[in-house]
């Protein structure tokens, strides 16, 4: 690859990922959420009956501690609940409270807003090769980090 497509490449991927999670971060902030935090609440609504932080933090691909600090990040807007596992004294049950199953539609919604904005112009088929070619580059990208997901 000759250095201006790498410099095109690199400028290109840095400003993009940079305005996304800026824009992400503005519609989220509707809600009274930060990035991140939408795809944990967004992931706990798909469980009626909770998950432990265990649970969660497998789906995610992070440590628990992460998750503990997430949920204490998120522990005074009311989303959920913590409740003991009678079968399992160490283990705590997440469980959104109506707030947090009621935020799940407006987070799907500005899921929406961001995909159609990021996407407008583009035909379906477009939006299929884009989304293929952006899990392209993730998977070329994950040969250079320890991430798994």
């Amino acid at each position: 690859m000759e250095l201006t497509d790498v410099l095109a490449t690199n400028k290109a991927l840095v400003k993009v990922a940079k305005l996304y999670r800026s824009a992400q971060a503005d519609v989220l902030s509707a809600l009274a959420l930060h990035p991140g935090q939408d795809v944990l609440l967004w992931m706990l609504g798909q469980e009626p009956d909770g998950m432990t932080i265990s649970e969660i933090a497998a789906r995610l691909g992070v440590e628990q501690p992460t998750v503990t600090r997430s949920l204490s990040r998120l522990d005074q807007g009311g989303w959920f609940i913590r409740e003991s596992v009678p079968e399992d004294r160490r283990a705590t049950r997440i469980q959104l409270t109506r707030k947090g199953r009621a935020a799940i539609p407006k987070i799907e919604a500005a899921w929406r807003t961001l995909a159609e904005t990021a996407t407008a112009g583009m035909a379906t088929d477009q939006r299929a090769t884009f989304v293929e070619l952006l899990e392209k580059v993730r998977g070329n990208l994950l040969t250079l980090t320890a991430e798994t997901e």
